[in-house]
């Protein structure tokens, strides 16, 4: 690892200042489980770090007028343990619990993990299925924007060097939503997935009827996308187990998975059509049941 410089700023406007003073040679510091091991690797050798640790702001999980705010340093610990995520977002609970080791857990951060853009990251998933927001801070302005834009490819957000992710937002008429997790990682793997799945399920008034679905999925593309074709398969079909596994193997067909050291690219299909049937058939029961709760 090459030699750095640190800051750590108090506000979000300072951490943006010293981002774009410094820039490109700038990186802003979560957890960071993934971008120090990157420098020790010496893929990244950048000349300053500001941590962001030491801004309130980027903190907390709370529910706010538009949502669920989770701030882009709470950990994946603290995201695992939150009974209001529990009762609000079930598959955003399950997500994080099914993060790595406790080490990485209890270290880790939501807004790394989403800015890290690994395809297997698994806070993506559920978010995504949510319809999450986020907010994005720069020098001159804040703006908020769909989660799906900030997965732009493969290790890069679409943040720019001199901008810093504040906070996740699981907007209000997402909260409370029948949702479901689902991981495959090899047993000696403690963090990445082979292929993850996160779902939604929303009855009609009928209750026999799927009126709405949502599906996320991580390990299967560039970025962690959502199965949207077989989304809209789903919408005003009966809700039963032989259409949730139809609609699986329609998410199939929208994935592009890679053969790597992990798994073979068939393999991963295989797993995309048992996961997603997984998820759909978990977030399921929760709406028949009716609530969304994890608990």
């Amino acid at each position: 690892m090459k030699s750095f410089s640190y800051a750590a700023p108090t506000s979000v406007e300072e951490a943006v200042a010293l981002l774009a003073d410094a820039m490109p040679h700038a990186k802003p510091l979560g957890g960071g489980t993934d971008l120090l091991v990157r420098m020790k690797r010496n893929l990244l050798a950048p000349k300053l770090l500001v941590d962001l640790a030491a801004i309130p702001e980027l903190t907390g999980i709370e529910q706010i007028e538009q949502g669920l705010r989770i701030g882009s340093m709470v950990t994946h610990a603290e995201i695992a343990a939150s009974r209001l995520v529990h009762e609000q977002a079930p598959a955003v609970a399950a997500a994080s619990a099914a993060v790595g080791s406790v080490q990485t857990r209890n270290l880790g951060t939501i807004g790394g993990n989403l800015v890290s853009c690994v395809p297997s990251i698994d806070g993506g998933p559920a978010l995504l299925a949510l319809d999450a927001m986020v907010t994005v801070a720069a020098p001159d302005r804040r703006w908020q924007m769909p989660l799906e834009e900030l997965l732009f490819q493969p290790h890069c957000s679409a943040l720019t060097p001199d901008e810093v992710l504040v906070d996740i937002v699981i907007p209000s008429q997402s909260l409370g939503k029948a949702s479901a997790f689902e991981k495959y990682r090899r047993r000696k793997g403690l963090s990445l997935a082979v292929v993850n799945a996160a779902a939604v399920v929303e009855l009609d008034p009928s209750g026999e009827r799927i009126g709405r679905a949502a599906i996320g999925l991580g390990a299967v593309a560039p970025t962690t996308i959502r199965a949207r074709r077989a989304e809209e398969f789903l919408a005003g079909q009966p809700a039963s187990v032989e259409i949730l596994a139809e609609a699986a193997q329609i998410a199939v067909q929208e994935t592009a998975p890679i053969d790597d050291f992990r798994a073979s690219a068939e393999y991963r299909r295989h797993l995309v059509a048992v996961l997603t049937r997984r998820a759909l058939e978990g977030a399921l029961a929760r709406a028949r049941s009716g609530s969304g709760s994890g608990r």
